[in-house]
């Protein structure tokens, strides 16, 4: 998640791929057993937004810090280690005060009473309760959550995180007492084991007696925080320990709930009709008009008289010439390749369980692993396609490669640290973890880039099937509709048809800070991503052949590229319709990270119009006998 986070078989497949994702997983630590009146660890995690409705900020909050003066353990809190994925995302985890003892239920126990709070903070935290902000506890590596019922099947799940407090005619009430319902699976040996936490939360306006004991009743009045300056606050909570039939294995069910898997499967659907479209075009093209076309051009030079050339075959002598801009061209479609094999490797490893939410951070661990060892690919790819295309600078192209993506993604997001710095957000990514991000770069990724660029640049040149005429031909008139930005933008809603449902659900899982775990359907929402891409940019290149506009390397490249640009229009209206930020800070981090993973998808996306059409070519022009 971030704080301030993936994308065909056949049906049955899918079926399985999706119930493996939901009840089946490799755990991420080793299960803890207790005895009775063991003790069983409360952690704390920072303070998110967790409106179910609209999202009034992106910014998340330490649970310690100042301003909202929640009770510390004795000597201080202490920091738990985390993964450079949890880190990166969001999550920082503190000890707390809380004492559980497995089997030993309390009530209404004293956690402590503030000092008087100031007037600044009373307005701080009341205005934290207005934007729906919730407070996000771990116990034994389980998220403590409210209980919701699904509404189209009666089943009960759980929603991660509970709220801080809530308002009631302009007021605001701060939660101060917990309810801490806390499930447990009996162990053949005698031990147990915890399954499930789920948190009540309310607001009580109580006192404390002359024994420093809090003065509980049921009919306690609720708990207004005054911002005079002079308000204490007292908190308290219960515990209860509820036996369970829910094994330790399958405790991550309840929170992994897809509410609605009906429009997950119209999603798909969805994408899979748009594929099978495609296929039936780019099919009747290769099949009939390709076909029928390759054997006339054949015929035609077998026969002894002279006929003029029409049709694609007319820009044979042109069709590969080295577009403009090749260096960069090479570089995007590198970093291109590189990230599918990331994305893919990463889906692939989620969808067979290995990536479990218990081992908080590990798909952003795993992602950022990926990409930096992935740096061989684009190293390679990039020096083959430059290669291919007449370049010469090899020294630049090297490190264009290595540096210029990686540094545009990584800078972007170093920025957008500084204003969550100055806003003192706990997603702010500490400066340590910067520099060992940028440590893993220069050891791994940076090394690795330049090592497929050499070997990319030791294997021949690829040989092209026709000569390169020395003049360019002319390009006659173009209709309207294959001019370059029409025919771009026309071609890229086809793959962000085929995406935008899933996205949806996607976006929401970033921005209202729920877990994501419909990995099947993305896997396979990917696939036909990839599809996608490749068959609309084949389908436009024939028709741009056909006109004798023979300019189709960077067109390619933008057409399926496209596509991101429609994610961040989609990411605007999603900003219009579902969220309600209204201070600068969130709206820039909002539309920075938008941009962000925008710019990424154009560049995956670019990259597979890219390759689709480079082959689609060398296998036509192939085919056909040129003097």
């Amino acid at each position: 998640m971030l704080a301030t986070s993936r994308v065909g078989a056949i049906i049955t497949l899918v079926a399985l791929w999706t119930n493996m994702c939901l009840a089946f997983y490799l755990p991420g630590v080793a299960p803890i057993d207790y005895t009775v009146d063991d003790e069983v660890k409360l952690l704390v995690n920072s303070l998110t937004p967790m409106s179910n409705q609209q999202v009034k900020s992106v910014i998340s909050y330490d649970y310690y810090y100042d301003k909202l003066h929640f009770c510390q353990p004795e000597g201080g809190p202490q920091t738990q280690s985390g993964s450079l994925g949890s880190i990166l995302f969001g999550d920082r985890i503190f000890t707390s005060p809380f004492e559980l003892r497995m089997a030993r239920n309390e009530t209404c126990k004293l956690l402590c009473q503030t000092e008087e709070i100031p007037k600044e903070d009373a307005q701080f935290i009341n205005q934290l309760i207005a934007d729906d902000y919730g407070i996000n506890w771990v116990i034994d590596g389980l998220p403590a959550a409210r209980e919701n019922t699904d509404e189209h099947t009666g089943e009960k799940y759980y929603n991660i995180g509970f709220s801080l407090g809530y308002k009631n005619n302009d007021k605001s009430f701060l939660t101060n007492h917990y309810d801490i319902n806390i499930y447990f699976h009996d162990r053949p040996d005698g031990h147990r084991r915890v399954v499930g936490v789920v948190v009540v939360p309310s607001s009580k306006d109580r006192k404390l007696d002359k024994d420093n004991k809090p003065i509980c009743d049921t009919n306690d009045l609720a708990f207004h925080l005054k911002e005079d300056g002079k308000s204490k606050v007292v908190y308290t909570y219960s515990v209860t320990w509820l036996p369970s039939t829910t094994a330790w294995a399958t405790r991550w069910d309840n929170y992994l709930h897809i509410l609605d898997p009906s429009i997950h499967w119209f999603s798909l659907v969805n994408s899979i009709v748009i594929v099978l479209f495609l296929t039936g075009m780019v099919g009747m093209i290769l099949l009939r008009a390709l076909h029928k076309d390759i054997s006339r051009y054949n015929s035609v030079e077998a026969q002894e008289d002279v006929q003029e050339d029409y049709g694609w075959k007319l820009v044979h002598g042109d069709v590969f010439r080295p577009p403009t801009q090749a260096m960069m061209l090479s570089v995007l479609v590198g970093s291109g390749a590189q990230l599918i094999a990331m994305t893919a490797l990463t889906l692939v490893f989620a969808v067979l369980g290995f990536l479990s939410p218990s081992n908080r951070g590990s798909l952003a661990t795993v992602m950022v692993i990926f990409f930096m060892v992935f740096g061989c690919i684009s190293g390679f790819v990039s020096a083959r396609i430059y290669k291919m295309n007449g370049g010469e600078a090899w020294k630049a192209n090297v490190v264009l490669t290595a540096v210029f993506f990686p540094g545009v993604i990584l800078g972007g997001l170093f920025a957008l640290n500084f204003f969550l710095i100055a806003s003192d957000s706990s997603g702010a990514v500490p400066f340590g973890t910067m520099v060992a991000v940028l440590g893993l770069y220069i050891i791994i990724s940076f090394p690795l880039s330049v090592a497929g660029s050499y070997f990319g640049f030791r294997k021949p040149r690829i040989e092209q099937p026709v000569r390169t005429n020395q003049i360019p031909r002319q390009i006659p008139d173009q209709p309207f509709y294959l001019r370059p930005i029409p025919s771009i933008f026309m071609g890229g809603i086809l793959p962000f048809g085929a995406i935008f449902i899933e996205l949806y659900f996607i976006m929401n899982s970033i921005w209202f800070h729920r877990i994501y775990y419909g990995i099947g359907f993305l896997f396979l929402v990917f696939g036909v991503l990839l599809l996608t891409c490749s068959q609309v940019t084949i389908l436009m290149c024939y028709f741009h052949l056909c006109n004798e506009d023979y300019h189709w390397s960077w067109r390619a490249f933008l057409t399926a590229g496209a596509c991101g640009a429609y994610v961040f229009l989609y990411s605007i209206l999603y900003y219009l319709t579902k969220l309600n930020i209204n201070s600068f800070t969130s709206t820039v981090l909002y539309f920075g990270y938008s941009a962000i993973i925008s710019i990424v998808l154009t560049v995956l996306t670019g990259s597979v119009g890219y390759l689709a059409c480079l082959f689609f070519l060398r296998k036509i022009f192939n085919s056909i006998k040129v003097d």
